[in-house]
């Protein structure tokens, strides 16, 4: 890729992960390498997880959270490492020009639940090799990273089974 760019993924709707993770597989079919890693997302077992083991090496997904509630008044250290952790990752990777396209998914929560400094993001935008293309996933993402992105998609709620009781259902929500 000669050129990559900067995409944000937003909003209240459903579908921001799944955006990114179809982009992911178009990318592979074209025999690009994918870094995804996942904040806030805990141990549930994702089916993304185990189709990543069937399309290594060309996509690597890598978590950095707990599965627990976090606490956007008071988070737990433990979130903070784990999300510093998980920026660290990104940052290697990046700086080694390790994948062709990098995907932080939820890191826009995690900047807005204070589990990792906005400074810290607006310097990795700024600091990515010219041919990494680097896709942000999640809610309340900050004013500053959407006046650095390239492309900015929001997800809008019009309606959601949800709210009629209908359950996150395995292949489809997780």
């Amino acid at each position: 890729m000669k050129k990559g760019l900067v995409q944000v993924y937003t909003g209240n709707g459903k579908g921001k992960t799944t955006a990114a993770l179809g982009l992911a597989l178009r990318a592979i079919g074209h025999g690009l390498k994918v870094l995804v890693i996942q904040f806030m997302k805990g141990d549930t077992q994702y089916g993304e997880l185990e189709a990543a083991k069937q399309l290594a090496p060309y996509l690597t997904i890598k978590r950095a959270g707990r599965e627990t509630f976090v606490s956007k008044s008071d988070p737990d250290p433990k979130d903070i490492q784990l999300a510093q952790e998980g920026l660290g990752l990104a940052k290697k990777a990046i700086r080694n020009k390790e994948y062709n396209i990098v995907i932080l998914d939820e890191i826009n929560l995690a900047v807005d639940y204070g589990l990792i400094p906005l400074t810290e993001i607006l310097h990795l935008i700024d600091s990515k090799p010219e041919e990494t293309e680097l896709i942000l996933t999640g809610r309340n993402v900050k004013r500053e990273i959407l006046e650095k992105a390239d492309l900015v998609t929001e997800m809008v709620e019009r309606k959601h089974y949800f709210d009629k009781g209908v359950p996150a259902r395995e292949g489809i929500e997780v």
